[in-house]
């Protein structure tokens, strides 16, 4: 099951690792510093096929499947983490979202633009009190017949102020709790949605993330995504795939963070020899290479069950949790191998260790998915099929 990756597979790795290292690299720094939306490299990545990777070519998809997605994801993420956030929402939530559960008038309309890069898209899920809990929608949309009045507000919306369309979670019927909750496609140019401030933060700031407001918008029916009440289970589908993205964002995190390592401790010297060969900086190197191997292989084994269509919902959530985890931590000690030149922005590995906390945090945080992973365990399923 996790064997030999395929040419094509290989392929898209070094196209996105030199893109990577060609589009991406110049400019990072600077970027994260201004909390500037990478507008023309994300156009680019768009044009490489980055953007729509899983999406079928009827629709202007890559056609690939989630393994490769997966080791693109990767490379990405050793660089830009603000790009990366931005290709795996559009990915996974929005792309895949779309292709597999929207009606075809939907996919022509949307996900054709979607999955080329023309257009990105957003998926509004959080609220101000509706985090982990994505069972609280404070946002409504009222059923007025051929259309619903939507009206709530959303936050830490990635590319939400860069997006031409939101896929929006909100309550229609209370009484009926996550079954009477739907998922709606909005444009951004509907007229009652308002875009608020960029947030400022910690990590992956160049990110464009921000509170979105919907006051009295007018969605048509159409609109829609499933059956009336199919909004909760739509988001928690999507939600299980994208864990596999953000498993692979944090492993991208920890593997670049590594790679900057190995190259500075073979060429920093301290007391005669280089501090490679000292065994307090070499078995660190080795325990980075250990965790980073097995995090790549459990998010590697998530995408092939994705792939083979088998339920993937525990091998996204335990990739996620040990890849997030692992990435926080190996990126501190990517810190410690650098010393003082590792606390400067100029070596790079001080941006990756703060993009790393947020893996721990968005699309579930780590202790969602220990909530996730020993439901499945108390269940009865105590070995995830590999």
């Amino acid at each position: 099951m996790i064997g030999k990756l395929t040419e094509e597979q290989k392929a898209v790795q070094e196209a996105a690792r030199e893109f990577a290292q060609q589009e991406l690299l110049p400019g990072v720094i600077e970027r994260d510093r201004n909390m500037t939306f990478a507008t023309e490299q994300i156009k680019a990545m768009g044009e490489m096929g980055f953007m729509g990777m899983m999406v079928s070519e009827k629709y202007g998809g890559g056609g690939m499947d989630t393994l490769s997605y997966v080791i693109a994801m990767e490379e990405i993420s050793k660089v830009d983490n603000s790009c990366s956030v931005a290709m795996s929402v559009n990915n996974s939530l929005v792309c895949w979202g779309l292709e597999t559960y929207g009606t075809e008038e939907q996919k022509q309309k949307y996900l054709t633009k979607l999955s080329t890069g023309e257009w990105i898209g957003a998926f509004c899920l959080s609220e101000p009190e509706a985090g982990s809990d994505a069972t609280s929608q404070r946002t409504t949309a009222v059923d007025k017949g051929d259309h619903y009045l939507l009206n709530g507000t959303k936050n830490w919306i990635t590319n939400g102020g860069s997006s031409s369309v939101h896929l929006v979670i909100a309550q229609t019927n209370a009484d009926k709790g996550h079954k009477g909750i739907n998922a709606l496609i909005v444009p951004t140019d509907m007229e009652g949605v308002e875009i608020g401030a960029k947030e400022d933060k910690l990590g992956i700031r160049g990110s464009d993330t921000h509170t979105i407001m919907y006051n009295n918008v007018k969605v048509p029916k159409e609109n829609r995504i499933g059956d009336d009440g199919f909004g909760f289970k739509f988001a928690m589908k999507v939600l299980s795939g994208g864990r596999i993205g953000i498993a692979a964002q944090a492993l991208g995190i920890a593997a670049g963070a590594y790679e900057l390592s190995v190259k500075y401790a073979q060429e920093r010297e301290a007391f005669g020899k280089p501090i490679a060969r000292h065994q307090a900086i070499a078995f660190k190197l080795a325990d980075m290479a250990t965790q980073i191997q097995a995090a790549r292989l459990l998010v590697y084994n998530a995408a092939r069950l994705k792939d083979q269509g088998k339920n993937y919902d525990m091998a996204s959530s335990m990739a996620k949790l040990f890849a997030a985890e692992m990435a926080m931590k190996q990126t501190v000690e990517a810190v410690q191998i650098h010393g003082g030149y590792g606390y400067v922005k100029e070596y790079h590995v001080e941006r990756l260790m703060r993009d790393a906390k947020i893996t721990q945090i968005y699309e579930g945080t780590s202790e969602i998915q220990k909530l996730v992973i020993s439901r499945s365990v108390l269940s009865g399923k105590i070995y995830e099929e590999i």
